[in-house]
């Protein structure tokens, strides 16, 4: 680990995401003194780097962390961590990693750059990410028209009383 020596707690933190290494995650965690959401020089957080490298139980804490954004989009490509996940060739680690994303609150409803969503990325053959997509977007719009308003458009109990 003497690459990773002298380093800033957000560089240590990048670098875990990017080798899986929960030990080393761990410590920065312990030492506190970061930013979840810090960003490498292509605007990739640790989120965009655990699901780049496939770095699994690393993705867990970050994910675990109360300040992580779930959907940063990165600076060349304006994506998201689940922009990526869905194109991750391995099936198995596509489908933990996805799921684990959702799971998060992910948005599957955010473009790239390119005018993407994460839909239009699936090929049709992957109908296991087709049926998570799908699943969390119904969840999401059923939690959505959950959610009484009142009439000046805050959330609330819709009850009609004020509390003081």
């Amino acid at each position: 680990m003497s690459e990773i020596k002298g380093a800033s707690n957000n560089e240590r933190l990048l670098a875990a995401a990017r080798s899986d290494n929960e030990e080393l995650i761990s410590t920065v965690f312990e030492q506190g003194g970061f930013d979840i959401n810090c960003q490498d020089g292509l605007g990739n957080t640790p989120l965009h780097n655990a699901v780049l490298h496939g770095s699994t139980d690393v993705l867990e804490h970050i994910l675990s962390h109360e300040e992580c954004d779930v959907d940063p989009v990165n600076r060349i490509d304006q994506a998201t961590p689940l922009h990526l996940a869905v194109q991750i060739k391995d099936s198995d680690l596509r489908k933990h990693i996805v799921e684990s994303l959702l799971d998060a609150g992910a948005d599957t409803t955010l473009r790239d750059k390119n005018g993407f969503n994460v839909l239009d990325l699936i090929s049709a053959d992957q109908t296991d990410i087709l049926n998570l997509i799908r699943k969390s977007r119904a969840t999401n719009a059923v939690s959505r028209d959950d959610i009484a308003s009142d009439d000046d458009g805050e959330a609330g109990s819709g009850s009609g009383s004020e509390s003081e």
